[in-house]
């Protein structure tokens, strides 16, 4: 069994297991008086199941697995993304120089409003920096989202694998079917291929951040943040965006300035809609999901809610981060964007801003 990271999910695996017999006394269940002989061997330890869960989890997990490489890459913010992007590209030195070192770390935090759209025009090379650092800075954040949403599917398949074993124990001893059963087993089977998805995910996004920054054959695992940086309280202002635009129009021809001015409008509706769903996420979902799930672990204590209803809490609640982990994402990659459009770039397309529908199928009720 993996470790328990949330306490939740530690209420309802205890909570879940402990109501029938653990593997080293569900063998007895095999004859006529199968249950009740487990339970007499229950018996024998002083608090009943829940001292037989933990000699269970003490003397029956499996084998640890073998530890991975150490991370020779270590990527705390995008800001050492960009830095180390940069490296790899030896010409920007010179307009690293030619910018100044305020400015470029303006740059490199990704504080790119810092920067007067005239610089363009007088530090040759700038167009090259900025895509570079753009480039990095979304590698970055998507590798940083999909390591987060690892962390999550692991945390939903131990919901799961609680569920298919409370079930698998039921069956057992006969006070389930196997269609009964059934539910609970289609649900870790998924729970399994949606982590080994977000693996995947994890493992491409890592490779591609690796390829952005040029560093293919060097280094093979990247240390990374638990979690994307918070999101911030201020938004840029529709009158910030329009007085920027109007410096960046004095610096383009007419055409441009139109394109630009075209991208920038979509680049802030973009911006400001995916922060709002971020923050509602933040603010409202997750925070109703937490309360449903500590409400149905009080009720179970009371005797009114089932571990069923547990789990599935659990399970809601894990799928509802995963959301917000996707949203967060996408917010950080269309104030990327913005910054780029600002900075009179045309991004190849602006972020799509997913549903939650598929995570919250895969978390229905299993029972």
């Amino acid at each position: 069994m993996l470790p328990l990271k949330h306490p939740l999910l530690a209420a309802a695996v205890w909570a879940g297991l402990a109501t029938v017999a653990p593997a080293a006394v569900a063998a007895q269940a095999d004859t006529p008086m199968g249950w009740r002989e487990a339970n007499d061997a229950v018996g024998q330890f002083q608090r009943g199941h829940i001292d037989v869960l933990r000699w269970e989890q003490a003397n029956l997990q499996a084998p640890p697995e073998p530890a991975a490489p150490a991370p020779t890459l270590v990527l705390p913010a995008p800001a050492d993304a960009v830095r180390q992007a940069w490296k790899t590209h030896l010409s920007l030195a010179g307009v690293q120089a030619q910018l100044g070192s305020a400015l470029t770390e303006a740059v490199a935090q990704g504080r790119w409003m810092d920067l007067d759209p005239s610089l363009h025009r007088r530090v040759h090379g700038l167009g090259e920096l900025l895509a570079v650092a753009r480039e990095a800075r979304l590698a970055w954040i998507r590798a940083v989202a999909a390591r987060q949403a690892v962390g999550l599917h692991r945390e939903s398949l131990i919901a799961a694998e609680t569920a298919h074993e409370l079930g698998r124990r039921m069956v057992q001893v006969g006070n389930w079917s196997r269609l009964q059963g059934a539910p609970a087993s289609l649900a870790l089977s998924e729970a399994r291929m949606a982590l080994q998805r977000a693996e995947y995910t994890d493992a491409l996004a890592e490779r591609e951040l690796i390829r952005v920054l040029r560093l293919t054959g060097q280094h093979d695992r990247v240390a990374l943040p638990e979690g994307l940086p918070a999101l911030p309280d201020t938004l840029i202002s529709t009158e910030a965006l329009d007085a920027h635009l109007q410096h960046l129009r004095d610096q383009l021809q007419r055409a441009e300035a139109l394109r630009a001015a075209s991208y920038a409008r979509m680049a802030h509706k973009a911006y400001r809609t995916s922060h709002a769903l971020a923050a509602g996420y933040r603010d409202e979902v997750l925070k109703t999901r937490e309360l449903m799930a500590e409400e149905t672990v009080l009720r179970y204590n009371g005797m009114l809610k089932s571990v069923w209803d547990v789990l599935t809490e659990t399970r809601l609640r894990f799928a509802a981060a995963a959301e917000a982990v996707n949203a967060q994402r996408d917010f950080w990659l269309a104030e990327a964007d913005l910054q780029w459009v600002l900075q009179g770039g045309e991004p190849s397309s602006f972020v799509s801003l997913g549903g939650g529908s598929s995570a919250a199928a895969s978390a229905a009720p299993a029972h």
